[in-house]
């Protein structure tokens, strides 16, 4: 088993609050988020992006293991993840997270190269943890 850490401080309350996210590794480090970088598109960050990025890499390093389980060497797998966050009657919910995929995978086929993404969307541990819809687009390169 694993266990990661981050922490975040907020300062001030509301609108006029600033935050700081921190992880363990260091990667974010007093990173500032807030309602400005949230909604009004100031520097920061803010937890839909967070949320991206770690769908776009654990779907993308589950397709990798899914593909090498297969028999495939790599060559290269991108993906990004555009999480949308919806306000509705009472606050707001995250309701989809639309991952897009190219990859370039030597000798495979297009069905099963969509075969062994919708695996790796359906099982890699973020996926598992959204209560939001998710699609899939993908695009093998040749």
């Amino acid at each position: 088993m694993t266990v990661n850490r981050a922490s975040a401080r907020y300062e001030g309350f509301g609108k006029e609050g600033k935050g700081s996210i921190t992880t363990k590794s260091g990667v974010l480090n007093a990173q500032p988020y807030g309602f400005g970088t949230r909604f009004e598109g100031l520097p920061g960050t803010n937890p839909e992006e967070l949320i991206a990025a770690a769908h776009a890499a654990c779907f993308t390093m589950a397709l990798s293991f899914g593909l090498a389980r297969a028999g495939y060497s790599g060559d290269t797998l991108e993906t990004s993840a555009a999480v949308t966050l919806d306000q509705v009657e009472g606050g707001f919910v995250i309701t989809r997270s639309a991952l897009t995929l190219t990859g370039n995978v030597p000798g495979i086929a297009p069905e099963e190269f969509a075969r062994i993404a919708e695996e790796a969307e359906k099982n890699c541990p973020v996926s598992k943890l959204l209560d939001c819809e998710i699609t899939l687009e993908h695009r093998l390169e040749s």
